[in-house]
């Protein structure tokens, strides 16, 4: 794949010179950071947006906002990238991993409420490779069983279910900046809501519980003369540093204003994916339910030609010219990372809480191995059709 220098014009060196120009004065204002989240939360439709330095500190700002903590249980997906289940457990709190439908992808909302147990305080769907969960079902459940919904949609810019836009169903929506995103300021994150008690707890969690933080402000410096004064007390809350630098609010802002741009050429990219597997019954793509829009962060589908490894299929990929096909994550709860956690989570008196075996989610483990993730961040139709003719070409060698 060749630079993606391609995505930034001359709209992102205008905004960051504005903050240069500025000698960072407006570090102290939130100025830039003001401006994107205003344009963030009236694109998707929220009352409020307050912008992270990761699309992972945003997740964990959101879990500790909407009451999770000690010991308390959050469901979600294991087929995920690792910082859902680390933002849960930065919570001291146990993630609860339901299985997937191995048509969609993304979580399923009958194991979802098969695992819900009275320490279940938060559903965390995550809006896989584009696509928007069922949220009609998780809300359903969620409204039942009176549980907060953090929806995570680093990979889903203006992907819908039944109309809606996903990000604006649960308490919270999270979106990720990180450089492979459809919009991207390097790294960085953003939250989004309608409360506006939430969105002033996100901002203050955000930004070190300074008493100034609210839903619309991130002004820590209101007035000099309080500022300065020794009697002053600047924090009214317990917070963390997340905060995201102007440079990056910048870009993020130029980013926003050609996301309709970006995300149509991933679905044109798609839908060329599609084409050159036409009628291939072993390459089955990732089900988008009929009504639904999915945003393509990846064209992701399964690889079932049993005669044929995953590796070869990969390599003969990238010998037609192609990028080469992505794997999806090893489950969360079968990285090598968790016996640490569980080490953690012992000196609390909480591992036995935490479900690692083998078979808690059997189709998620099924799929793990055969999911291949194909890139649709190309430049123009020239790099678009390369990629296409690539796969189809691989998939006629192969046939």
């Amino acid at each position: 794949m060749g630079s993606l220098a391609w995505r930034f014009d001359q709209r992102e060196r205008i905004y960051i010179n504005e903050v240069l120009d500025s000698g960072f004065a407006s570090s102290t204002t939130g100025t830039m950071n003001q401006r994107l989240e205003a344009a963030f939360a009236a694109r998707f439709g929220r009352k409020y947006a307050v912008t992270c330095n990761s699309g992972t500190t945003t997740l964990h700002a959101a879990l500790v906002a909407i009451g999770v903590g000690f010991g308390d249980e959050v469901i979600t997906t294991p087929l995920t990238v690792i910082s859902c289940m680390n933002a849960i457990v930065y919570c001291n709190a146990i993630p609860v991993f339901a299985d997937v439908d191995p048509n969609t992808f993304l979580l399923d909302p009958d194991d979802v409420e098969r695992k819900i147990t009275p320490r279940t305080r938060a559903i965390m769907p995550v809006h896989l490779y584009g696509q928007v969960c069922d949220m009609t079902r998780i809300m359903e459940i969620a409204q039942r069983h009176d549980l907060a919904v953090l929806e995570d949609c680093a990979q889903c810019y203006l992907g819908t279910h039944r109309g809606r836009i996903g990000g604006t169903f649960g308490n919270a929506g999270s979106w990720s900046f990180e450089n492979s995103k459809h919009l991207t300021t390097g790294d960085g994150g953003i939250l989004a809501c309608d409360s506006e008690e939430l969105g002033t707890r996100l901002r203050k969690l955000c930004c070190q519980g300074f008493r100034t933080c609210t839903a619309v402000s991130g002004q820590v410096r209101l007035s000099k003369d309080d500022f300065q004064n020794p009697n002053y007390k600047r924090h009214d809350s317990f917070g963390f540093m997340y905060r995201l630098p102007e440079v990056a609010a910048a870009m993020g802002l130029a980013q926003l204003e050609k996301i309709d741009w970006f995300v149509a050429k991933r679905e044109q990219m798609a839908r060329l994916y599609a084409e050159a597997i036409q009628g291939v019954d072993w390459l089955v793509p990732q089900q988008t339910p009929a009504g639904d829009r999915n945003s393509y962060y990846t064209f992701a589908l399964r690889f079932l030609k049993k005669d044929v490894s995953w590796e070869a299929f990969r390599k003969k990929h990238i010998e037609y010219g192609g990028d080469g096909a992505y794997a999806a994550w090893t489950l969360c709860y079968l990285e090598d990372s968790v016996p640490e956690i569980l080490a953690l989570f012992r000196r609390m008196g909480l591992d036995r809480r935490m479900a690692t075996d083998r078979g808690i989610c059997p189709h998620a483990e099924m799929i793990q191995r055969e999911l291949m993730q194909f890139t649709t961040n190309q430049k123009d139709e020239d790099e678009m059709k390369v990629q296409a003719e690539a796969l189809y070409r691989t998939v006629r060698y192969f046939s």
